[in-house]
């Protein structure tokens, strides 16, 4: 069983930045694809960024050039750093797990609060 424990949330005005960590235990696949998704009030949820076990990345448009998605295998842990941040990316931000090329993800975390005051 896979456990993902998200921290680093938290309130922050526009223009500010937040590093989000996901922390991986458990028995997990490799090689892998991490993510983190988010959701907003009345919005599905949506993807943010991923990363491959080795290191390949890719975002969203409405965050690339803002968010940075990283990660150390040796910790099974993956960040999200945002910066430049505005009141719409305000969401419950989600890490999640699958195995590298499977069409769903498989493990997910409980998800922490990023607010983002204007």
């Amino acid at each position: 069983q896979v456990q993902l424990v998200e921290s680093g949330g938290g309130l922050v005005q526009a223009g500010g930045s937040l590093r989000l960590s996901c922390a991986a235990s458990g028995t997990i696949f490799s090689p892998n694809r991490m993510a983190w998704h988010r959701q907003a009030p009345g919005k599905q949820r949506e993807l943010v960024a991923s990363i491959t076990s080795g290191g390949s990345t890719s975002y969203a448009e409405a965050v690339k050039g803002r968010f940075t998605i990283s990660r150390d295998n040796a910790k099974n842990t993956v960040y999200l750093q945002m910066r430049s941040l505005k009141p719409e990316d305000t969401a419950v931000y989600y890490c999640a797990v699958k195995r590298l090329g499977g069409v769903q993800y498989d493990y997910w975390g409980q998800g922490t609060q990023v607010t983002v005051s204007s």
